[in-house]
């Protein structure tokens, strides 16, 4: 069974950070990717690294705020949030890419988590 679960979601203050875990199983190392949803809006790519760690790519809104990495051997892909902006509420989905294709887009992931909750306040 393909389990994905993301931790490290929560209320913070506008400037504030969070670091978000996704912990998988079942499924053998690959490349990683984070995406976002907030309310009425559609599921958005937010970051992705590739399976080795040597590449990560980034949503142009979280250049520089946002940091994507790996750990293979504890399974585990993080996503470290900096500068957190209004906008940036919305709740958050780790993912497994098994296809190939664009990062940005979701039907390149075969597995999702459940999604964890970040809100961030003015």
């Amino acid at each position: 069974q393909v389990v994905l679960n993301e931790t490290g979601g929560g209320l913070v203050q506008a400037g504030g950070s969070l670091r978000l875990s996704c912990a998988y199983a079942g499924v053998a190392s690959g490349d990683m990717g984070w995406f976002r949803q907030a309310p009425g809006e559609e599921r958005a790519f937010v970051a992705g690294i590739t399976v080795n760690g040597g590449s990560t790519y980034y949503l142009d809104s979280v250049k520089g705020r946002f940091t994507v990495s790996s750990d293979n051997a504890k399974r585990t892909v993080f996503l470290q949030m900096n500068s957190l902006k209004p906008e940036d509420t919305a709740v958050y989905y780790c993912a497994a890419a098994r296809h190939d294709g664009s990062w940005y887009d979701d039907g390149r992931y075969e597995y999702w988590g459940q999604g964890t909750q970040v809100t961030v306040s003015s």
